[in-house]
């Protein structure tokens, strides 16, 4: 166990994960360094990996991008990326670009020939790209916020898939960004768990909150699944107006949990109306566990410093041998097309990529394996005003099959609820016709 582990043992907020972290590389240089001096020590043709969402490392790219010259080839590795860094605005001079999770930023370079996409749950983060794993990576570059009383540095509100990363890494670069929320947990770090260290202030990248939709659908759906949610579950759940919808119907429950891959300002708002209960002893003894928090700036106020939320790496937030032993699971997830098979593509759209797997198949399975756990889908039943089904035959080439359909339990659309677990495929398939929007049940025979 390194110094920093040993310390970490003696501290509530960050013992529970030590034995779920990858192995650390112990002490480095720790060394304060501009931009330039820190991306030189980064050998040509090194495969980076790039923390991702609001927890991008801007300043350092720029630097990256600046220095190009440096390099014959760099391959960045990155996960969901919520804005374009400079580095995408020379593919293949030197850049190219590896994605576990594509997402709009990388618009402008599907043509290029420079992108490729590694298909991975958002557990397999905290073994795939370390030394030991399928895809190892030389370099890290992540963000982390100023040093705070302690003498440590957080990584803030994009945590989960960075930490064992940052923590096996062969070099390691993080810049301080005073504006990023110290938050609790895993994502806490000292100096010295670095190689270079660079303070370059950055605007941090915030999303709109969602605002809570009065669309009398979506109102219909929240209440329908919100109705299959009992008192003393454990939650997980993503962001948008769907999850965020569900979770304002949950108002009058009792002693509800939080383990999940994102967390939101909703949530915080169900810990202030007491449905969330912060002292019960459960599986995470009252803590809230995240992995990614929603960067909107009420949330960036409320989670920094917040010792009712802890950051966790990918194997506890995600980790199967972790989810399948809490009782009550309440997986949240929402989709693009369901197959009469309960087979679901959370993917793309007509071929085209708009998301990765992500942390919907660790969630999945973990509340099928559960005790008393529900897994449930909710979405709408057309798209394309009325025109396109979202409920469909099969889900057919070159669209993915996101969960598969032994994962399918409870799906929900505005015309009702179909608990298929437990059917045939020839019930499940009447189930889901029947909740599929009657102008397109016909075409579903």
């Amino acid at each position: 166990m390194t110094p920093a582990d040993k310390r970490a043992a003696k501290d509530p907020h960050r013992s529970r994960f030590l034995p779920y972290l990858a192995s650390s590389r112990g002490v480095r240089a720790g060394k304060w360094v501009s931009g330039s001096e820190a991306v030189a020590a980064i050998a040509d043709h090194s495969r980076i990996f790039v923390s991702a969402a609001s927890g991008t490392p801007m300043g350092v790219l720029e630097a990256l991008a600046e220095n190009r010259d440096r390099w014959s080839d760099l391959e960045l590795v990155m996960a969901f990326m919520v804005q374009r860094p400079s580095v995408f605005e020379y593919p293949g001079k030197p850049f190219r670009y590896t994605t576990t999770q594509a997402s709009p930023a990388f618009k402008y370079l599907w043509d290029t020939g420079t992108v490729s996409i590694l298909p991975a749950r958002y557990s397999d983060l905290s073994g795939l790209f370390l030394d030991s794993g399928a895809y190892p990576v030389d370099v890290a570059l992540v963000q982390v916020s100023a040093p705070g009383p302690e003498g440590r540095v957080s990584l803030g509100t994009s945590a989960g898939g960075s930490i064992d990363i940052a923590r096996n890494a062969p070099l390691v670069i993080a810049q301080v960004n005073e504006r990023v929320p110290y938050t609790y947990g895993a994502s806490e770090f000292e100096i010295s768990e670095f190689d270079y260290l660079v303070s370059i202030p950055r605007d941090v990248k915030l999303v709109p909150p969602t605002e809570l939709s009065s669309d009398k659908v979506l109102q219909s759906i929240a209440r329908s699944a919100a109705e299959n949610i009992a008192d003393g579950s454990t939650l997980q759940f993503g962001i948008g107006q769907i999850p965020d919808a569900i979770l304002s119907h949950l108002g009058t429950h009792k002693n509800l949990s939080v383990h999940s891959g994102m967390f939101s300002m909703a949530c915080a708002e169900l810990l202030e109306k007491g449905a969330i209960s912060n002292t019960s002893k459960g599986f995470d003894d009252g803590y809230m566990i995240a992995a990614e928090v929603s960067n909107t700036e009420p949330m960036a106020k409320w989670i920094n410093r917040n010792p009712q939320v802890l950051m966790a790496p990918a194997r506890y937030s995600h980790g199967a041998a972790v989810l399948g032993k809490i009782p009550r699971f309440v997986s949240l997830q929402s989709g693009i097309e369901v197959a009469l098979d309960g087979s679901v593509n959370s993917e793309t759209v007509k071929g085209r990529i708009i998301s990765g797997p992500g942390g919907a198949p660790d969630f999945a399975f973990a509340a099928n394996a559960s005790m008393n756990g529900r897994s449930i889908l909710a979405l709408k039943s057309v798209a394309g005003k009325g025109s396109i089904s979202r409920i469909v035959k099969h889900i057919e080439a070159p669209d993915r099959v996101t969960l598969p359909y032994y994962t399918a339990d409870i799906i929900v659309t505005e015309h009702g609820l179909a608990e298929v677990r437990g059917l045939s495929f020839a019930d499940r398939a009447r189930a889901l016709r029947d909740i599929a929007h009657p102008d397109h049940r016909a075409g579903l025979e």
